[in-house]
């Protein structure tokens, strides 16, 4: 098992990096190797990637969503991992993001890039285009403001914000 951890700041507010991130099937915009990001419903994707020059496949599901604070996941096939970004609000205009992932590597090329901290450098690489995407776009391209608490699923209500 592998753990990383990485943190960005991006001058946009947190309410707009929380809303860009939620757009998953956006991903392989910013991350290096990400082919395609389906969303199967408000909890599960399906992953589609190049990594270590071999086609992998997976999903995950979501398991904690709480507008503008966290958005926790794991991995129900393919490699094995399980992470969080957090957002947190520095000023108006200025949020830090911090992306703790945890990587169980397939095969000795997943393992031994995973060994020279390739993954790593993948992830920070994958963090700065984020900020780069982000930035110049000034806005998110779609927002999801509902909750997600395990099996719980709370939609954004008219009249009702899911934030807290």
């Amino acid at each position: 098992m592998t753990t990383i951890e990485k943190t960005i700041e991006v001058s946009v507010p947190v309410r707009t990096a929380y809303n860009q991130w939620t757009q998953f099937e956006q991903f392989p915009r910013f991350m290096e190797g990400v082919k395609e990001v389906q969303q199967l419903d408000d909890k599960h994707l399906r992953w589609r990637a190049e990594i270590a020059g071999k086609e992998v496949e997976w999903t995950s599901e979501i398991t904690q969503q709480v507008p503008d604070q966290r958005i926790g996941w794991r991995s129900t096939s393919g490699a094995q991992n399980a992470g969080s970004v957090s957002f947190l609000a520095l000023a108006d205009n200025r949020t830090q993001l911090t992306l703790h992932m945890v990587i169980d590597p397939e095969g000795a090329a997943q393992s031994t890039g995973s060994a020279l901290g390739l993954v790593g450098a993948r992830i920070e690489g994958d963090l700065k285009r984020f900020k780069d995407f982000i930035e110049k776009r000034g806005q998110e391209t779609g927002e999801w403001r509902g909750e997600i608490h395990g099996k719980d699923v709370i939609r954004e209500t008219p009249g009702r914000r899911a934030s807290g």
